[in-house]
């Protein structure tokens, strides 16, 4: 019998052995505060964590604070911890949607109880901690007990959703604090919206839809029309926010339903194609059960998520998935001693690191912990609000090491810059600038955004204006390089040639008839602010 060579067994094990301890370092779980009640206690579902400008973290909790009816708190990424904000019930208490980022760097969230009327309020927060109530709910055709943060949409306007049980509306708020009510949503809801890089709003009701499990919807502050994407059956009850993934799907979870009756991961199309990834069971003694939180996508391409039971201790897990539903793993259980029952979305910061909430456990065991899942992620850069600009057009971006960058590129065109601090610069793009990934380039390592930005095209001119079928008109404006048509009246032209980045010359088509001239690229349409017209 052949013995086996040393050598390679020898050589295996400390392959084995390497791989494991890089696994193991990949992954690392740490508690980064424990809170005491004083500085929050009892974090609830969504519980949107939030990136400011200065780095930090911010967010929510449900209860504690001075006056124990929640708070919102500051937390650096190395977990230092402090209370901006204590709630006292008359200008809002139970802030369990979290925050949300707006444009003019202050934060923006919602209580679900508390103020004038007692059915919840909607603020305004700065990074230093000084509030502003901005609406107090009427518990009429508004709408009450907001569960989520507004959040802001590219026209500027803050957007959320809102429901007592009877009404459960879509509502858009300036930030002057004008409310009014956009759309009447099929139930009540606990997602935040999201802002997709299309510029529209994607949401989810609790319940409501054809089976009464919720549903799915897309809202347009263009056109402020609602659609409903998508209407849950055998999973049903989505808790969590949506995510739009690197190929721009939506992914996100339900808490109940699924052929284990423990929830599910799902991805669903922007048409409406509909897939779930991973269903949990009931007894979830290995995966765990009920994900109300979402997910986050990372670098790597895999979803993360919790889970708020199951596992081995019964008290939740912490799992990544990837977008086919194939990988999955439990990466920890969660317990009492360092923190249990997760329910709020994790938070993906731009040093690649992940953070979240407990409701439960920790060091003071009725209080919760925040949390953080080192999984050797990349960082990023991340724009705030806007996926979209035209050239000259201010973008802000959140990040790190800005005050060594030597150029921010939108494609590969240089950007005029304004480095504010370490963690946010805010770019303008300019002629030559493409739909591509933001570039960041630094010393020690560049960043890019996960997703393209989009640059809009501009149409300024056309010459002549007007002409026959067949004639040749010439168009003239900005960031035509990467066109894909031309438009007559919203009739397409068959044949036109892109001659730079300035200048289009195309052929007016058969049917074409007299009215605008679009340019289309990846980034967007471009219209003329005046007709053509066809002879």
């Amino acid at each position: 019998m052949r013995r086996p060579n040393l050598h390679s067994c020898l050589f295996f094990l400390v392959v084995l052995i390497s791989f494991s301890a890089a696994f193991l370092q990949a992954q690392t779980f740490t508690v980064l505060h424990n809170f005491n009640e004083t500085d929050g206690c009892c974090s609830s579902y969504p519980g949107m964590m939030v990136q400011g400008r200065d780095g930090n973290i911010y967010g929510t909790t449900l209860q504690g604070g001075t006056h124990l009816y929640g708070n919102v708190f500051k937390m650096t990424p190395a977990g230092v911890l402090t209370s901006i904000y204590s709630f006292d019930l008359t200008h809002g208490a139970g802030p369990m949607g979290g925050l949300s980022l707006g444009l003019d760097g202050n934060f923006y969230g919602s209580t679900y109880q508390g103020g004038i009327n007692h059915a919840g309020t909607l603020f305004k927060i700065t990074p230093t901690g000084t509030f502003t109530e901005i609406y107090d709910f009427a518990n009429t055709t508004d709408g009450a007990y907001p569960k989520a943060p507004p959040v802001q949409a590219q026209d500027g306007n803050l957007y959320g959703t809102t429901g007592n049980g009877t009404v459960a509306v879509l509502y858009k708020l300036t930030t002057a604090g004008v409310f009014s009510v956009m759309q009447t949503i099929a139930g009540q809801t606990y997602s935040p919206l999201l802002l997709g890089v299309d510029g529209n709003l994607y949401g989810t009701t609790l319940y409501g839809g054809k089976y009464n499990g919720g549903t799915v919807f897309q809202f347009s502050p263009a056109t402020k029309a609602l659609k409903t994407l998508f209407d849950f059956d055998t999973e049903y009850s989505p808790t969590g926010p949506l995510m739009q993934g690197l190929d721009g799907a939506l992914y996100g979870t339900v808490s109940t339903g699924g052929t284990g009756d423990g929830g599910a991961v799902f991805r669903l199309t922007i048409a409406g194609v509909y897939k779930v990834l991973y269903n949990f069971s009931v007894t979830g003694t290995a995966d765990g059960r009920h994900p109300t939180a979402g997910v986050v996508q990372g670098s790597d391409k895999m979803l993360y998520g919790v889970t708020e039971g199951g596992g081995a201790n019964g008290l939740g897990t912490l799992f990544k998935v990837s977008t086919t539903g194939s990988g999955f793993a439990n990466i920890h259980d969660f317990s009492t001693a360092t923190g249990d029952t997760p329910t709020s979305a994790l938070l993906l910061h731009t040093n690649g690191k992940i953070y979240g909430q407990t409701s439960h456990g920790g060091a003071h065991v009725s209080d919760g912990v925040v949390f953080s899942l080192d999984a050797s992620l990349k960082p990023f850069v991340r724009p705030v609000v806007i996926h979209a600009a035209k050239v000259g057009g201010a973008v802000q971006l959140l990040g790190q090491n800005f005050k060594t960058a030597t150029a921010v590129l939108f494609g590969s065109t240089a950007a005029t810059t304004t480095v504010t601090s370490n963690t946010f610069i805010t770019a303008t793009p300019t002629a030559g600038s493409t739909t591509a990934l933001i570039t960041v380039d630094d010393p020690s390592g560049n960043l890019t955004t996960q997703v393209n930005f989009k640059i809009i095209p501009t149409v300024t001119s056309f010459s002549p204006g007007s002409g026959t079928v067949g004639s040749q008109v010439t168009i003239t404006g900005m960031s035509f390089s990467q066109a894909t048509g031309i438009k007559f009246g919203g009739v397409a032209a068959s044949t036109f040639t892109v001659n730079s980045n300035t200048k289009i010359t195309a052929t007016v088509p058969s049917g074409a008839v007299s009215g605008k001239i679009s340019v289309s690229t990846p980034g967007g349409t471009g219209l003329s602010a005046t007709s053509f017209t066809v002879n």
